[in-house]
């Protein structure tokens, strides 16, 4: 444990894949070095302005916004936003005087990482997939050092500044005493039945909840097998009305489907055996960790199809089954089932994504944090 000062900006985020490692990072720095000041930066109007102050950082919000590819008009706008931000940036470093910036991906960690390479402030850059961001490319030729979670990286960094590290998770996950019995009875459901649980994150995913609806007579018939479906708060109203009218009530204990709007995810990895999921590099870096089986359904929607890559890493080691988004209303629920009933695939893809699993990737990434802190003392 490290007694000695540190100053630390941490930048980046938008999504949940991006904050929930920052915050991680800046955990595990604090708990090897409790006296170290650690700042974030992020984009105004974006979740780790509210996130960040949950977990008991001080965050600095820029006005830093994406480009808009379909109306080019709008860029003008863009522009003077990216030019205030770097403003703002350079504000920042200037009064806070880090020692170090660390880069997570997402729109602020652009200008942030940008000025401190360019006022001589050792920068780390962390890349959560397998395909790297846009905004952690262009940084990567300023970065003393680059942490990755997935093998083959050099396509798009320098070689001699790459560490695999592995994706810092939410520890919590792994610090619950609960068994798969508890979680299944939180949920109301019964401890002797396979269970499917489907999961679009905290605002849901439109084509996982079509996959559930278009599917709902086949989900019936099939009563040996059981299903929690986290529709996302974004869809919950909507898919409640729906449910309810197709005859599934919360209270029905015949019912071998439970639909919530949000997941306490520990109870949710306990209680599954298998996951449903899109292909955010977070979960799958959950899940390796965990060693759950999971039918992955990449996201078409985010930049150079990022999703798909993350989930044919996985597939290509017999880690996980691949579904198309397009393919998923005709074939996911079919799919689940499939899977769910053959123990020997489940044992198999588990085996496979435990040995994809990088353990202790917030602490490693700390300890290179803190070492670049120290070299610049030095």
């Amino acid at each position: 444990m490290m007694n000695k000062q540190v100053r630390i900006i941490i930048s980046g985020g938008g999504t949940g894949g991006h904050i929930f490692p920052a915050i991680s990072i800046a955990n595990a720095i604090r708990e090897l070095c409790p006296d170290s000041e650690i700042l974030f930066v992020g984009a105004e109007g974006r979740m780790e302005m509210q996130r960040v102050p949950q977990a008991g950082y001080e965050i600095k919000g820029l006005p830093i916004m994406g480009f808009d590819r379909k109306n080019l008009l709008k860029n003008f706008k863009v522009l003077y936003k990216v030019w205030k931000s770097q403003r703002m940036a350079k504000r920042i470093i200037k009064t806070f005087k880090p020692m170090v910036a660390v880069g997570v991906g997402g729109y602020a960690s652009g200008p942030t990482l940008n000025k401190a390479a360019d006022m001589g402030i050792p920068c780390l850059i962390q890349e959560q997939n397998s395909y790297a961001g846009v905004t952690n490319k262009l940084l990567a030729k300023k970065a003393q050092k680059i942490c990755v979670a997935y093998e083959g990286m050099e396509r798009f960094f320098p070689a001699d500044k790459i560490m695999l590290t592995g994706n810092p998770v939410r520890q919590d996950l792994f610090d619950t005493k609960l068994t798969r019995e508890e979680a299944l009875k939180s949920f109301g459901l019964p401890t002797n039945k396979k269970t499917v649980l489907i999961m679009g994150g905290s605002l849901g995913a439109r084509t996982l909840n079509d996959s559930v609806l278009q599917n709902l007579e086949l989900i019936r018939k099939h009563d040996d097998v059981q299903f929690i479906w986290q529709t996302g708060k974004y869809y919950y109203e909507q898919m409640d009305s729906i449910m309810q009218s197709r005859g599934f009530t919360h209270d029905d204990p015949s019912c071998n489907i439970v639909w919530t709007d949000f997941l306490d995810m520990r109870a949710g990895y306990r209680a599954a055996d298998i996951v449903v999921s899109r292909a955010g590099a977070s979960s799958i870096s959950e899940m390796c960790l965990l060693g759950k089986p999971v039918i992955l359904v990449p996201s078409p929607n985010v930049a150079e199809d990022h999703q798909t890559k993350n989930a044919m890493a996985l597939v290509d080691r017999q880690a996980a089954i691949y579904v198309k988004d397009s393919e998923a209303p005709s074939r996911l629920i079919r799919t689940a089932l499939d899977c769910v009933e053959d123990a020997a695939l489940l044992e198999s893809l588990s085996e496979n994504i435990r040995r994809m699993a990088l353990p202790n990737s917030a602490r490693i990434i700390a300890q290179e944090v803190l070492k670049l802190c120290d070299n610049r003392k030095a």
